[in-house]
């Protein structure tokens, strides 16, 4: 059987995720400042909430981007970010970092997670070791040929 391709779109806010599924997606990323590498994004977390809400109304799902490189002052955020996954319920994160990989493993190990563009993959090499990880999808690195 053929797996239909999923038409992914960036959301930076809640009008644009919906803008986003008007007019075909399938699925949207979203992050907010603190814990993502999204730095232009206007979206809160109240708003997250209400856009994975109408996401799953339609059947199409919403993937958080948790794709920064902590810093231990970043600590305190991540923790606070990763304890309203729950109450989220997104359909999967992406992640850069493999201590935020370990550390939302060990927290939300429901989460589907995977792997970021951000985290520079370019071999089979290491797909294989962040499937051993427990990753469920790596999206490769720009650089690779």
């Amino acid at each position: 059987m053929i797996k239909k391709p999923e038409l992914l779109l960036p959301a930076g806010s809640l009008e644009r995720l919906k803008t986003a599924f008007m007019y075909g997606a399938d699925a949207v990323y979203a992050g907010v400042p603190t814990v993502s590498l999204r730095n232009k994004t206007s979206i809160t977390i109240e708003e997250m909430k209400t856009g994975i809400d109408y996401a799953h109304a339609l059947g199409k799902k919403v993937y958080l981007t948790i794709n920064l490189f902590t810093h231990n002052s970043d600590i305190p955020k991540l923790e606070e970010f990763v304890a309203t996954l729950n109450t989220l319920k997104p359909d999967g994160v992406i992640i850069a970092d493999p201590g935020v990989f370990d550390y939302v493993k060990e927290h939300c190990p429901q989460i589907p997670r995977h792997i970021s563009t951000q985290a520079n993959v370019c071999s089979s090499l290491t797909v294989n070791y962040w499937k051993k990880q427990g990753a469920s999808l790596v999206v490769l690195g720009r650089e690779t040929p």
